[in-house]
């Protein structure tokens, strides 16, 4: 079937017919969810619609990992911290180019919003306390007892469900209707057998996608990956572009985006950047280090890249691969055998096609307390047996999209708000400022839950309003 292109359906009223809901919300991913519960508990009201089977998207396909500070479980670890602190680790990674009205809501949301969704749908969070990721200056990065992106998912799917929140899987939208004033005023989704339905709205939420599934505007927006690996949805076709471009809305950071520069060839499996905060080292086809590794995985795509075959090599010790084995994408890098053993610099030469001289100046050259002509100071030497996973650097999700305010309303070219047509997540800009280094780890996932839980809060304000006129 081939699918129809987002559009915007002018009308002077809402899809006749159709079924009234205050609130839809399009796409059912960590940010979509989160605005329901908290919509759900302020007694509103609220239809998902989500275009695959079953809920997932990119946040089932990340780790899962969310920075937040202040919430009951760091604390429970005696970790300082506050949300200035993290406002200040996300400004300095993107530079001081990161959205400040962004930047300062997400960091004030999401403890509270985290807290939210323990006490009051029994999410279950537990505190990553064996490292900082790059650029984190305190312990805060949360993740479900599972630690993956898919049990993220299944866990918000199940407190949906147990608050009877109305999910429309298999409903992919492709409409937006906007009254005559401007407003929204519902949606157009298509089903499985090819027909489209509407449902009316009070107000609308944005929560569904990037564009990094749309070799097009990937090739237009961000083409220094253009012809990078996508390890990211497919539900990330640009969709939110689209309407705002039809819509005569601000767009924004639409060159920053998620890379990682460890994503397993031939295999397709993400090998955890942990690795090297811990000690690993990447080395190209030549046998010879590239860059400053713990400076982060999203510029690490691009460094990768730009290496003979745009490939790299992940090269670390039994140590460190007793380290990684708390990780589960690391399991799955090792039942697809993308981890393989070298007993030594010889052996692990020949693996990586390089000169075993080249190899052993540079492994000599990582020794505990040593600094990188790239600034790199070493932890630890690295001993044999040695373990090497061949890597390209990989797109994960875009950065960029509408333009909105501090409350997730999106924002007219001129500046001015839509009342009642919100963003959030990959819909909107996100907080990595416009280029792939200004990302800092679990910016994706602190968009999408703090975005969610914002939004949220602006349509209960919204419709209270409404009714009290």
């Amino acid at each position: 079937m081939i699918l129809p292109e987002p559009s915007v359906v002018r009308a002077a009223a809402a899809p006749q017919g159709a079924p009234q809901v205050p609130v839809a919300i399009v796409g059912a991913g960590a940010c979509g969810l989160t605005a329901a519960l908290m919509l759900a508990d302020a007694g509103i009201e609220c239809v998902v619609l989500e275009r695959d089977r079953a809920p997932s998207g990119s946040t089932a396909l990340s780790s899962g990992f969310i920075p937040a500070p202040c919430t009951r479980v760091q604390k429970a670890h005696g970790i300082e911290d506050n949300a200035a602190l993290l406002e200040g680790d996300i400004q300095a990674k993107a530079r001081g180019a990161a959205a400040p009205q962004l930047v300062r809501a997400y960091a004030q949301a999401i403890g509270p919003t985290l807290d939210a969704l323990e006490q009051r749908h029994g999410l279950e969070f537990e505190l990553l306390d064996g490292f900082l990721y790059p650029g984190h200056s305190a312990l805060r990065m949360h993740a479900v007892p599972e630690r993956t992106g898919a049990a993220l998912m299944s866990r918000l799917q199940r407190a949906a469900d147990a608050a009877g929140i109305a999910v429309i899987s298999q409903a992919l939208v492709r409409e937006l209707w906007v009254g005559e004033a401007g407003q929204a005023v519902g949606l157009g989704y298509l089903r499985p057998d090819g027909g489209m339905e509407q449902l009316a709205c009070d107000a609308l939420l944005l929560a569904c996608n990037g564009f990094g599934g749309n070799p097009d505007l990937v090739g237009e927006l961000l083409p220094e990956m253009a012809q990078a690996a996508f390890a990211g949805h497919v539900g990330n076709d640009g969709s939110a572009i689209a309407w705002g471009r039809a819509l005569g809305a601000r767009l924004a950071d639409l060159g920053g985006y998620q890379g990682h520069g460890s994503w397993a060839v031939p295999q397709g499996v993400l090998v955890s950047w942990a690795l090297m905060m811990e000690g690993a080292i990447q080395i190209n086809g030549l046998g010879r280090r590239f860059h400053d590794e713990t400076q982060g995985y999203s510029e690490a795509a691009v460094q990768v890249l730009a290496q003979p075959g745009g490939v790299g090599w992940d090269v670390f010790d039994d140590a460190l691969l007793a380290f990684a084995q708390q990780f589960p994408d690391f399991h799955e890098a090792q039942a697809a055998k993308a981890v393989r053993r070298a007993d030594g610099i010889e052996e692990l030469a020949n693996l990586v096609g390089c000169e075993s001289g080249t190899l052993r100046a540079t492994l000599g050259g990582v020794i505990a307390g040593a600094v990188a002509p790239d600034g790199r100071k070493f932890k630890r030497a690295l001993v044999p047996p040695y373990y090497a996973v061949k890597v390209t650097g990989a797109l994960f999700h875009t950065q960029g999209g509408l333009d909105i305010d501090s409350q997730c309303r999106v924002l007219h070219q001129g500046g001015m708000p839509w009342p009642n047509l919100l963003a959030a997540g990959g819909a909107a800009r996100g907080v990595s400022g416009n280029a792939v280094w200004g990302y800092l780890s679990g910016n994706g996932l602190l968009s999408a839950v703090a975005g969610g839980a914002i939004a949220a809060n602006t349509v209960a304000k919204l419709l209270r309003a409404k009714e009290s006129k």
